[in-house]
């Protein structure tokens, strides 16, 4: 598989969120370009996906290939690689516009939440900022 900046956010936007919304797949793409940004983080999508233990389908041990999937993921598969392509392409128009840069699921609670700003729920997803000074 070639891995091109569309292809990982579409994998990332797949693995983390293809069961949410359509607007917690958006917010899942955001947090990935706005860590892109950020001189906190990688300066490459791939690089940012990839980056260990950031994103827990990256080392969960179970494929990462969703052609190799159910029929329901594979055709789930085919419309958020072209949201992604979609939204790398104008970001401005196709993102909510919020600075987050953490999520996780509402079923766990990492060690960094209570340091970081929360902005929203979306789906099963709560999302952070950084915290204004």
């Amino acid at each position: 598989m070639i891995m091109t900046a569309t292809m990982c956010l579409a994998l990332n936007m797949f693995f983390e969120a293809r069961n949410e919304p359509l607007i917690g797949q958006q917010m899942v793409a955001e947090v990935t370009l706005n860590r892109v940004e950020s001189s906190s983080y990688p300066d490459t999508i791939c690089e940012v996906v990839y980056q260990k233990q950031q994103f827990s389908w990256t080392h969960d041990g179970l494929t990462d290939d969703p052609t190799k999937m159910s029929y329901l993921d594979k055709q789930a598969w085919e419309e958020i690689y072209k949201a992604a392509a979609i939204i790398l392409s104008e970001p401005e128009t196709y993102l909510p516009g919020t600075d987050t840069t953490h999520y996780h699921a509402d079923y766990v609670w990492p060690y960094w939440a209570d340091e970081l700003e929360y902005v929203s729920k979306v789906g099963t997803h709560l999302f952070y900022k950084n915290r204004e000074s």
